[in-house]
């Protein structure tokens, strides 16, 4: 059994109390424990938190409760005010954690103990991080390019809502999480923060061997995107590369008023 005593688990959830349940038994079976865990509901039904507190006698967790729907800003500002530890490992209710994790787990907080520079460790994404240098273990620093010639837009995610480490004094160094807006708004917002105050963050290359996002027709994600970004038809990729230089140039304004604040 591996013992995280210096890190909580923070888990944030909305109506998804069987894929929350699925996420706590893959870190039982892995025989990983952390020093606390954090259950962040965002207002679900009823039905759901009931299933929650349910599972509180199974998994020892603190949970902390909504009044009603709030976002996810919302639901992680809450959360992570409850943390008492030094580190954060965060994670939404509809990842797995994979038998490859406690190794590479070890690696992160090992760099982020000895590199006090370090504010986060990313372990899982959709697409890898487009400039970086090597850092070590299978790790690589970061480099943002504000320039318009570093042109893949992806890298303003230097932060991201996916599974990662950081410390507890993330929110002094970064600020709260911007609440009010959209999932998407507020994390590309604590992006910009994360530019702007010189956060400093490494990415585990091989980003799918970590955890596993499951999406389950019972529980299907809370997050809705418009179709035509998913669609490959060849109209629709033209578009979508037009799409995202626009992107590139407004995210690129968007932080040089970020940065004038």
């Amino acid at each position: 059994m591996k013992n995280y005593h210096q890190v909580a688990l923070l888990i944030t959830t909305y109506n998804r109390s069987r894929s929350l349940e699925n996420l706590l038994t893959k870190f039982t079976e892995l025989q990983i424990v952390f020093g606390e865990v954090i259950v962040s509901d965002d207002g679900s039904k009823q039905e759901h938190l009931e299933f929650i507190r349910s599972l509180q006698e199974r998994f020892s967790f603190q949970l902390v409760e909504a009044p009603k729907n709030a976002g996810l800003a919302a639901n992680i500002n809450k959360g992570q005010n409850a943390v008492s530890l030094p580190y954060i490992l965060y994670v939404q209710e509809d990842f797995e954690p994979l038998p490859a994790f406690e190794k590479h787990f070890d690696d992160a907080l090992d760099f982020m103990e000895t590199d006090k520079q370090l504010d986060i460790a990313r372990f899982y994404a959709y697409f890898a991080y487009p400039y970086k240098k090597p850092y070590g273990k299978g790790f690589s620093v970061m480099d943002f390019r504000s320039s318009l010639y570093a042109s893949d837009h992806i890298k303003f995610y230097v932060y991201s809502d996916h599974p990662h480490l950081r410390r507890k004094t993330f929110a002094e160094k970064f600020g709260p999480f911007h609440e009010g807006v959209s999932g998407d708004q507020g994390e590309f917002e604590m992006a910009l923060s994360f530019i702007k105050n010189g956060g400093k963050g490494i990415f585990f290359d091989h980003f799918n061997t970590m955890f596993e996002q499951r999406n389950s027709s019972a529980e299907p994600s809370t997050m809705n995107r418009a179709d035509w970004r998913q669609n490959k038809g060849a109209l629709f990729l033209m578009v979508r590369a037009a799409y995202l230089k626009i992107k590139l140039l407004g995210w690129t304004y968007k932080l040089w008023r970020f940065r004038k604040r």
